[in-house]
């Protein structure tokens, strides 16, 4: 049954908005306006590439992620407060924590039930001494090693605690009901601590913390820097984690978020013309193996990876036909007058422009297509914004299709 939500008029109009790009100079530099293939681009530095300027909360790692700082240029921009943003590839959830943070309802979903963990209990966090007290009540000294492989990553000792923790939540979480937001949170933040490069995770040294690699590659990387790994504490490293999190404070008080396990094509959990924001970003055609990468996440969650309904495309007009069918759905839920932020990077080292892609998926929808932002990141060695790449690979800008529903 789709949730109602609040219809409401447009914030800001899409000439008054095109117009601040034009005359847009934060950063020092004006913006370039450039017509390409029937195509507007405006192409500037919109928000800072500055790592850790952003809420506390933010800090989860996830594969392919983009910076709150995106989100939160669109939602300052085109929505005022209340207004309903979603992002139907949420990933680690910056678009919906970032639109609560600002006072927006949060709306949200993916094809990977992990997103839906990693999102859900910074929107609502306990307080740090619930989070400190639940991990006192944890079994963590009576784990059995389940995995001998995983030996590679952890310590016996650290193993143990982990496994112990891991079945203690299983139990505690069904995904069923509705879960604990502490036990909810211990998960997320468990999650979050598996693998990566300093003493802060449980593992020893690997790369890179957003991912785990394979158990062989992980025994290469132990013998290549002649490591064993180390004992850890688990539960003072989620409690560690937690205050690191919770040191900006709570989302404000707002419209309950609406959090789903869903299709990007098919949001059945949203009502028609009931979204005013949706800022997002889809699969790259073939760059990020989503299943492959959180294997050891999935594990820790119980997630059955081949049972995930996710997209992997490797052709160009396969990506098209997926990025029509989400409009589609986009047209159905975003209000008249709403808009899109559909960023989409840049792959293959510059020879695919993805946004065109995006382009002609929209051809014949209520969607006036408005422009591309380019966001130009200083860090990159960049001669031009076509085509470039960071010393040979890398995502050097942030290119986002941008559309008003009509």
């Amino acid at each position: 049954m789709p949730i109602a939500l609040r219809n409401t008029a447009g914030a800001a109009q899409e000439s008054d908005f095109l117009a601040s790009l034009r005359a847009f100079d934060l950063f020092g530099a004006a913006t370039q306006v450039v017509e390409e293939c029937g195509l507007t681009y405006y192409v500037n530095e919109y928000w800072t590439s500055a790592q850790r300027s952003a809420h506390s909360l933010h800090e989860i790692s996830y594969r392919a992620c983009f910076k709150p700082q995106l989100p939160a240029f669109f939602i300052e921009r085109l929505t005022k407060p209340n207004d309903v943003v979603c992002d139907p590839f949420m990933g680690r959830g910056t678009t919906p924590l970032q639109a609560a943070l600002l006072g927006r309802r949060a709306v949200g979903s993916d094809a990977n039930p992990l997103s839906l963990m990693l999102t859900r209990p910074r929107l609502g966090p306990p307080a740090i001494e619930a989070i400190v007290a639940r991990l006192a009540e944890a079994p963590l000294g009576s784990g059995q090693i389940e995995r001998e492989d995983l030996l590679a990553f952890y310590h016996p000792e650290t193993l143990r605690q982990i496994c112990a923790l891991r079945a203690w939540l299983i139990e505690r979480l069904p995904p069923e009901v509705a879960p604990d937001p502490v036990d909810d949170w211990i998960r997320m933040v468990a999650l979050n601590r598996l693998t990566g490069h300093s003493p802060g995770f449980f593992s020893v040294y690997t790369m890179p913390p957003n991912q785990a690699v394979s158990v062989k590659a992980q025994v290469k990387i132990n013998a290549r820097r002649a490591q064993t790994p180390p004992m850890r504490d688990v539960a003072a490293l989620i409690s560690r984690k937690s205050r690191s999190l919770l040191a900006d404070g709570p989302p404000p008080p707002g419209l309950p978020a609406i959090l789903s396990v869903a299709n990007a094509a098919k949001l059945a959990h949203l009502s028609d013309a009931s979204v005013d924001l949706v800022v997002t970003s889809p699969p790259f055609l073939d760059v990020v193996d989503y299943r492959g990468d959180n294997w050891l996440r999935n594990w820790f969650a119980a997630v059955d990876t081949d049972a995930i309904a996710l997209s992997q495309l490797r052709s160009l007009d396969a990506w098209t036909l997926m990025t029509r069918s989400v409009f589609e759905e986009l047209a159905r839920v975003v209000r008249p007058g709403g808009h899109v932020a559909y960023e989409v990077g840049e792959v293959r080292g510059g020879a695919v422009l993805l946004e065109r892609l995006v382009w002609e998926a929209m051809e014949g929808l209520p969607f006036e297509r408005l422009c591309v932002m380019v966001n130009r990141q200083r860090f990159t060695k960049t001669s031009n914004c076509w085509g470039v790449a960071n010393n040979s690979k890398g995502v050097n800008s942030n290119r986002i299709a941008l559309a008003r529903r009509i």
